[in-house]
């Protein structure tokens, strides 16, 4: 089982048009469900110098324009910079193109500058969130419904019955008790938040959501040789690693991301890893049947070039000797 994931940052040092990036960016997706990728995860994020994609829903529609199996999961959508009502068209068409394989994750935000670029009060994050949430959920069935004291329709309806999965993200017991509430389903950005999330669950009734599954959102890149292959792709590694530090720093948001002041000290994260073949078959192998992987395939820009490199390694290399009957030499 394998994902890959996408945020198109593409710093000026790259030296890739982002006309490029996004052409590879969807090939990606080709490539990734001919190959039976569970899931390609969509992130947006506004006004950053980096180019951080804005826009999720064109470049999903692109992908799923291309593509027959692999599911969609936008994560995560920031609610307070989009109309309700808009939104849901644009989910419902995305959800048409897709033939139903879009899930969205809805979150609030944390970037001052997106607040300030769009004229939005950061302390309006959560009633913006709860009624983007709630709206999606009631505009993706196709029914007529009351949006701020009117009723209204949403059309055309989803392909998916009743809409996709609308979940939430969020890093407080507020947020995960709010997602039991109203959502689908819950993403902490700090693992310890889903007891909350469980147990508000439970209280309402609602079916018992088990452990949390989540993973880790370290980076893993392959490569022939795992020093030169670190040599090359370490400067997009540590832009962003900074990047995200320098927005989370704003507010001391706590989930894995930093600034750091070089490559070695970033190397010393454990965020950031390139591996030879032979070292992630051990690894996956090691992991058993649970084994998943997880690609940021352009991750802090690398030029697409690259990322076939670490991409064709998996699949010539790694993939074949994870199936079943193989013998692992």
């Amino acid at each position: 089982m394998f994902a890959l994931r996408f945020d198109f940052r593409n710093p000026a040092f790259a030296g890739i048009h982002m006309a490029d990036r996004y052409q590879a960016g969807i090939e990606m997706a080709e490539w990734a469900d001919r190959l039976g990728a569970a899931s390609i995860i969509i992130s947006e994020h506004h006004g950053s110098e980096d180019g951080y994609l804005p826009s999720s829903l064109p470049i999903t529609a692109a992908m799923a324009a291309r593509t027959t199996n692999v599911r969609f999961n936008l994560a995560a959508m920031i609610a307070p910079f989009h109309d309700p009502l808009r939104l849901a068209e644009d989910v419902a068409v995305v959800d048409l193109i897709s033939r139903g394989r879009l899930d969205v994750l809805i979150a609030g935000g944390y970037v001052h500058e997106e607040f300030e670029l769009f004229g939005v009060a950061m302390n309006e994050r959560v009633a913006r969130v709860t009624e983007v949430v709630t709206t999606l959920k009631q505009a993706l069935t196709g029914e007529p419904f009351e949006f701020r004291g009117r009723t209204v329709r949403i059309t055309p309806a989803p392909f998916q019955a009743g809409g996709p999965l609308i979940s939430m993200g969020g890093s407080s017991e507020p947020a995960a008790r709010r997602a039991a509430r109203i959502a689908d389903g819950f993403m902490p950005s700090e693992p310890a938040i889903w007891a909350f999330y469980q147990d508000e669950m439970v209280k309402l009734g609602k079916p018992d959501p088990g452990p949390y599954l989540g993973g880790d959102t370290s980076v893993i890149a392959l490569a022939e040789d795992a020093d030169a292959g670190w040599e090359q792709l370490a400067p997009y590694f540590l832009h962003e690693m900074n990047a995200y530090g320098a927005w989370q720093a704003q507010d001391d948001v706590a989930t894995g991301y930093q600034q750091v002041s070089d490559t070695d000290v970033l190397a010393a994260t454990g965020q950031y890893r390139v591996l030879t073949p032979d070292q992630y078959v051990a690894e996956l192998q090691a992991a058993g049947p649970s084994a998943f992987s997880l690609f940021h395939p352009l991750c802090g820009g690398i030029p697409p070039e690259l990322a076939w490199e670490s991409l064709r390694l998996y699949e010539h290399e790694v993939l074949p000797r994870l199936e079943p009957g193989h013998d692992g030499d």
